[in-house]
């Protein structure tokens, strides 16, 4: 992170930086869906964390706070999957799962890929939910969410801790 001290914010995420608990399934969804709230298209919000983290429940909280139409899966096979904005005027939710780009050797492969999905000329419309996309998906835009999911060894309660970067 940015060195800044991070900021607990046991019930809002309007601020810069925060943490959160999430002991279940929903509430990882309850969490995304307060963070479509302060969304808005051209966001991009770039979800961090192992397998079993919670990126895909997040996501799924994120596409029902935005109303998007449709159910949200996570994108491994197809990469890319766009969900309708499911009220007037409301953005639609591009969901990437960035695990399989560039293929097993990764580096500027994995660049080359995303810019094939021309995520950036869905900005204008759409709020860009990237998985495993740190690293990577930064440069999508001059403003991004990261949200980092980890698990306690002992249970199963996974912790949110994100920070809206910008390159300003």
């Amino acid at each position: 992170m940015s060195g800044e001290p991070n900021t607990v914010e046991p019930h809002g995420v309007d601020a810069r930086t925060g943490t959160r608990a999430l002991p279940d399934v929903a509430d990882t969804e309850a969490f995304g869906r307060e963070l479509a709230s302060i969304l808005a298209a051209g966001d991009v919000v770039i979800l961090d964390g192992p397998l079993g983290a919670g990126k895909t429940a997040l996501a799924r909280g994120i596409g029902a706070g935005l109303g998007i139409v449709g159910r949200v899966t996570s994108p491994t096979f197809i990469i890319a999957r766009e969900h309708r904005p499911g009220r007037p005027g409301g953005p639609a939710m591009v969901h990437v799962d960035a695990y399989r780009l560039g293929g097993a050797g990764g580096g500027s492969g994995v660049l080359d890929e995303l810019d094939a999905l021309d995520l950036d000329s869905d900005l204008e419309d759409a709020v860009i939910v990237v998985e495993w996309g740190e690293g990577v998906a930064e440069r999508l835009a001059d403003r991004h969410l990261v949200v980092r999911l980890r698990r306690d060894v002992d249970s199963d309660v996974r912790h949110a801790e994100w920070e809206w970067v910008s390159d300003e």
